[in-house]
């Protein structure tokens, strides 16, 4: 799938995207680890295997406040889940993250000004887990900058997700309301931004490895 900024934008911002798969291709703590400006210079881990996982039955408890601090090499930042929208959405992505699906694997679209897109084991931008669960989004649901959404091939219903999941870096990136809502970043931000200028503007490749160490869920 390819999808625009708005009908009226001049730059076509593109993943391949393709079958399940929902989109295109250190220590501690969720603020800014490192110097400013700096990422650890690590090769891009190996490609693994399709996965092939069972969508999880577990749910959230509604009353708790979850978050997932996500070490990289450039950094760490924290995504604190809107599971009030996208529960099951939510939860799928804790599962996911708790079982070490996300460890070891890259930042494999990052579109300076528009997005930042992660979550495929593969690191092609077709691979998934397995299973797709769909939360359609609110009607009025907003793209802004630090927002983060699951992303779709063009086949699938709106909030049809898998893995894959982009972080906004425009301050609006125009998108329509069909990518199911995960949560926003909070904090690490500085983090973010300084992944969002490692690819190239024209084919939205890395420019740089940018490799998700770990992640770690905490609620409270």
């Amino acid at each position: 799938m390819r999808w625009k900024r708005s009908a009226s934008a001049a730059v076509v911002l593109a993943a391949a995207l393709a079958a399940s798969a929902c989109g295109g291709g250190s220590a501690g703590g969720g603020g800014d680890k490192k110097p400013s400006g700096a990422c650890s210079d690590v090769p891009f881990p190996k490609a693994k295997d399709q996965a092939q996982l069972k969508a999880p039955t577990s749910t959230l408890d509604p009353a708790k406040t979850y978050k997932v601090v996500i070490e990289t090499n450039c950094g760490a930042f924290t995504i604190t889940l809107d599971q009030q929208t996208s529960p099951k959405t939510a939860a799928s992505f804790v599962s996911l993250a708790e079982d070490g699906y996300f460890d070891d694997t890259f930042f494999h679209r990052i579109a300076p000004g528009f997005v930042i897109q992660g979550g495929d084991p593969t690191g092609k931008g077709t691979g998934g887990p397995g299973y797709t669960t769909i939360e359609a989004p609110p009607a009025g649901a907003a793209y802004v900058r630090y927002v983060v959404a699951m992303a779709k091939t063009s086949a699938q219903p709106p909030g049809a997700a898998g893995s894959q999941f982009f972080i906004v870096t425009a301050a609006d990136a125009q998108l329509p309301p069909e990518y199911a809502l995960l949560g926003k970043v909070t904090e690490g931000m500085s983090v973010v931004n300084r992944i969002g200028k490692l690819g190239d503007p024209t084919t939205q490749d890395p420019t740089r490895a940018v490799v998700i160490d770990t992640m770690t869920v905490e609620e409270s």
